[in-house]
């Protein structure tokens, strides 16, 4: 598991970064409530991207063959739920709405953006190195000595 935290924050950082950047920019055109609503949008992904990351990677290491299913219903949950929020603060007069949507759209886009370059860049193993040597050891697709 600790490894899965450590590419969680590998990703929230930059996203962090960005909220950051986005905090300033809704504070400076819409005052306070732009810097609140900035840093909500922000916080909003990284708790829902981070949560769903950490679910999908159990998921990967517990129930291999149920992993495409999981996704779907990881990522349908967090669609669902980030619904309920979203009508739930519609309302609100505690932070600026415009500033909160456009950060939460960047946020989102920065970690899928960092997401993508991480796995395009790490060298995940395709073919079982193992596989050769437990075949020849006496496995059905192995060689026999005589």
């Amino acid at each position: 598991m600790q490894s899965d935290m450590r590419e969680v924050l590998r990703i929230a950082t930059p996203t962090a970064a960005v909220g950051a950047i986005a905090t300033l920019v809704g504070g400076l055109v819409a005052g306070g409530e732009g810097a609140i609503g900035a840093a909500v949008g922000c916080v909003v992904v990284i708790v829902f991207m981070a949560f769903g990351m950490i679910a999908l990677q159990w998921a990967a290491k517990t129930m291999p063959h149920l992993l495409q299913g999981m996704g779907l219903m990881i990522y349908s949950a967090q669609l669902v739920l980030l619904l309920v929020f979203i009508l739930s603060i519609k309302n609100t007069t505690l932070f600026d709405l415009k500033a909160f949507a456009l950060s939460l759209v960047v946020s989102v886009i920065t970690w899928i953006t960092v997401q993508t370059v991480r796995h395009a860049k790490s060298k995940t193993l395709y073919v079982d190195p193992e596989a050769e040597s437990r075949n020849r050891s006496g496995g059905a697709g192995g060689e026999r000595d005589e």
